[in-house]
């Protein structure tokens, strides 16, 4: 691990940090997500599903909050590299992998050959893009423009964070069925965002655009500047998609 939290040579494929502050926005995206959605999942898995695979998990708050009074994840917690065998997953569920995976339709159809019939994968993906219903941020303002250059950044990575708007279509194709999607309106906080908006944009700028980190942090003094702006009411959509394994001699509709 680096100085800055980003990984180091040896994982150099990821591009975000990796530090304590990054895993304490991920604590707060999930405390932000499950006040939205007053649930941890949207799937039908029913009340007891046996085997369930969190691609992703960050921190693992979701599984031990309110629980564990003791930092016991460490010593339970799986390896980071195992064998999975098809059939055998109840539910496969993501969310915040959109600026992190390079192919989607290859993540899905994996997730159907592991997932057991009748079992579910669940994607919870922001879009980031910025939108507002006021006309307060227009396609020039900082803050719209600093979220084209993280894409623009990300897409010179191989990554295409517009990806978000083609998963149901992606979960069809890889032979799920009963796809559905449900659409949340996130508000942009100006605190987790002025805090997060150098690690989302050092990696994808310096890495994807080629800009120096002087360049990096010039154009962040105005997009924190942009941040405060208490007239500009904005948010990102959030895309939860969900869909199941056919059943056993279940047709697949395609």
């Amino acid at each position: 691990m680096s100085d800055t939290g980003y990984e180091t040579d040896s994982v150099r494929s990821y591009n975000f940090p990796n530090n304590d502050p990054e895993q304490d926005r991920e604590d707060v995206a999930h405390a932000l997500i499950a006040s939205f959605c007053y649930r941890l999942h949207f799937a039908s898995i029913g009340r007891n599903p046996q085997n369930i695979l969190d691609m992703g998990t960050g921190t693992g708050i979701w599984a031990i909050g309110s629980v564990d009074l003791s930092p016991i994840q460490p010593l339970w917690v799986p390896p980071n590299s195992m064998a999975l065998p098809p059939n055998h997953f109840d539910y496969i569920h993501s969310r915040h992998m959109v600026m992190a995976i390079r192919d989607w339709p290859k993540l899905m159809r994996r997730a159907l050959n592991h997932l057991k019939p009748g079992g579910w994968m669940e994607t919870q993906e922001i879009h980031h893009r910025p939108c507002c219903r006021n006309g307060s941020m227009p396609p020039d303002h900082p803050v719209a423009q600093y979220w084209g250059l993280v894409s623009d950044g990300l897409a010179g990575l191989g990554i295409d964070s517009d990806a978000t708007l083609l998963l149901a279509d992606m979960l069809r194709d890889a032979g799920f069925i009963n796809v559905t999607t449900r659409i949340f309106d996130v508000p942009i906080g100006r605190a987790i965002l002025l805090d997060g908006a150098q690690p989302i944009a050092l990696g994808p700028m310096t890495r994807g655009l080629k800009w120096s980190r002087e360049q990096v942090e010039m154009r962040l003094v105005e997009v924190r500047r942009a941040y405060m702006d208490e007239w500009v009411h904005s948010y990102m959509p959030l895309y939860i998609i969900c869909g199941q394994k056919p059943e056993e001699g279940m047709s697949l509709g395609i």
